[in-house]
């Protein structure tokens, strides 16, 4: 009862942390905008001045919330392929998720020179990037999927999703030879990572998504738990291992897939939170966990884009590179002063 009561205590600990990170993230810009004034537009949608009204209401406050979809997203979607493949290093692209939707991007921004006019007519649509990166997502999970139905082992689905990264990073890096400057240009700025991008209407339908993807791990809270256990024990409960896998995949896939697709690949966030909140939270009770890796992705996501944004300058610094820079030090210091996974 004591420890129930503690981990509430934390989890509301950490929902006030992410409304301090948001409003953090909503105030510091490239644009000096007084607090006071941030929290005029944001409860009574008024300002001193209209620009500051559109500077917060049209991008950063989209820009916040992307971020929480995106961090929190990610971070559900490593833990679970953490449970499943129960190996701390899994991560959700681990199943080339994120090669896939690499491979898409690539051949819409590099292949112009090699499919000429097609290529390029898709490019200077709204949707071009969306639709080739969620189709590749897509492809790569259809491949996986119908080797989880082939395979009994769950490793040999791991090292296929492996596999499967190799070989599309083998075809970009080839499209990547041939493209002209401009070319690879634009598709290394979609290879860095971007939350300030979407428009509320975008928003939305990642927010689809990513509810969608959530509910379904929410409803797999009972199998995750008993995974932690071992395959053969689960099996002893009358859990439908391939059935369960199935399921876990397809919520990583949802989650995964749709944030690359309205994001790009963003890194390190899937893999260190869980172990982040796994050090201020030391259980492997999902239904305490799921929660926490939730808040703590969408604390990460929103400190790490308020550094990116570097407040008062002009230059705004890949996202992907500072979750790198900011998190990695911080895992690799916790991991080593534990000395073990809690796996």
């Amino acid at each position: 009862m004591q420890n129930t009561r503690a981990y509430t205590i934390v989890l509301f600990l950490l929902l006030g942390a992410t409304v301090a990170a948001w409003l953090l993230n909503i105030s510091l810009g490239s644009v000096n905008i007084p607090f006071e004034e941030v929290l005029a537009v944001l409860f009574s949608s008024e300002a001193d001045s209209t620009n500051w009204h559109y500077i917060i209401m049209e991008y950063r406050l989209p820009k916040a919330f992307t971020s929480i979809l995106v961090g929190s997203g990610l971070a559900v979607s490593g833990m679970l392929m953490q449970t499943l493949f129960r190996n701390p290093l899994a991560g959700p692209y681990v199943l080339g998720l994120s090669s896939g939707a690499s491979l898409g991007v690539a051949l819409v921004l590099m292949g112009a020179t090699i499919f000429g006019g097609v290529a390029g007519g898709i490019v200077f649509s709204q949707w071009g990037v969306v639709i080739a990166s969620s189709l590749g997502s897509l492809l790569v999970l259809m491949a996986v999927m119908l080797a989880s139905v082939k395979l009994k082992d769950t490793m040999a689905i791991l090292i296929i999703g492996l596999m499967f990264a190799s070989l599309t990073s083998a075809v970009v890096s080839v499209l990547a030879y041939f493209s002209p400057a401009a070319q690879l240009q634009q598709y290394v700025f979609w290879s860095y990572g971007s939350v300030g991008d979407l428009s509320w209407n975008e928003l939305g339908i990642l927010s689809l998504f990513w509810l969608f993807g959530v509910m379904i791990a929410l409803f797999s809270i009972k199998n995750l738990n008993s995974l932690l256990l071992g395959e053969q024990y689960a099996r002893s409960l009358g859990m439908n291992i391939g059935r369960n896998r199935t399921v876990l995949i397809i919520s990583t896939s949802i989650l995964a897939g749709s944030i690359t697709a309205f994001a790009g690949p963003v890194a390190f966030v899937g893999m260190a939170v869980p172990h982040l909140i796994r050090q201020v939270i030391p259980v492997n009770d999902h239904r305490i966990l799921l929660p926490a890796v939730i808040f703590g992705g969408a604390i990460l996501m929103l400190l790490c884009d308020t550094v990116a944004q570097m407040p008062g300058s002009d230059y705004t610094l890949p996202i992907n590179a500072v979750t790198s820079l900011v998190g990695a030090p911080v895992v690799i210091w916790l991991l080593v002063r534990k000395r073990k996974f809690l796996f």
